[in-house]
């Protein structure tokens, strides 16, 4: 292992439900020295839903933490460092069933995990595949549901998928003119069409009164990636 990788996963069958937000909302929550980072003109947030498999942090796999659920809601930024533009991702919030997980990633990276139950549950029917992602919060469970294909393709270039997908460095809000910077490095990934799809959260009792539109929305888009494997780099300071 490289002395400068923290964590490494394989992640696994992440879902994304994607929704155009105005980006006034986005504004307070811009780690310093990033700015949003659009497509098309249109600013994004997602909801998604992955499996951690395999988990290490700096080489050790430690019991009863190497697999589990994340279920996250982030957006996308930029940062230029020198004449090169980093696009990489904000996070709202990120919820694992692990107490131990949201102390390590809140101390070291700065970041916003909170943890709640979670669970999954994975079936195959003809040529689909049924996958679900829930979280509890207070006495509700939260879903993330979808229907896919089980044929995997190649992510379109200059799609939205694309976008989404291609964002390779986490920005964390510390504290007035600083901010976090950690690399994930990974394989681009191939993603499965979404037939149908379920979403129910607690958005604002989980995310915040502005976010309130996300209840009755209906996202841009909805898919499926396969995911691979993944290297979290240890984090740096921007100043």
């Amino acid at each position: 292992m490289k002395k400068d990788v923290f964590l490494t996963a394989f992640w696994q069958n992440l879902i994304f439900a994607n929704y155009e937000i105005d980006p006034k909302i986005l504004q307070k929550y811009l780690p310093y020295k990033t700015e949003l980072d659009l497509f098309e003109g249109k600013c994004f947030v997602s909801v998604v839903g992955f499996d951690f498999r395999e988990t290490a942090v700096l080489g050790i796999k430690f019991p009863f933490y190497t697999n589990f659920e994340e279920v996250n809601l982030r957006f996308y930024v930029r940062f230029k460092d020198g004449n090169t533009w980093k696009r990489g991702a904000v996070f709202i919030k990120e919820i694992v069933p692990k107490f131990m997980i949201t102390f390590i990633a809140n101390t070291i990276y700065k970041e916003n995990y909170a943890t709640h139950a979670t669970r999954k549950s994975l079936q195959s029917i003809d040529n689909q595949m049924i996958l679900r992602y829930e979280w509890l919060n207070k006495s509700h469970w939260n879903y993330l549901e979808v229907t896919a294909k089980n044929e995997k393709s190649n992510i379109s270039p200059n799609s939205e998928a694309e976008f989404i997908t291609e964002h390779y460095w986490g920005y964390a809000y510390s504290k007035e003119n600083l901010t976090m910077e950690y690399e994930v490095v990974h394989p681009k990934w191939q993603i499965q069409e979404v037939v149908d799809y379920k979403i129910e959260a607690d958005f604002v009792d989980l995310y915040g009164s502005e976010f309130s539109f996300l209840e009755n929305a209906k996202p841009s888009s909805v898919f499926l990636a396969d995911g691979s494997p993944v290297s979290i780099l240890k984090g740096k300071k921007i100043l």
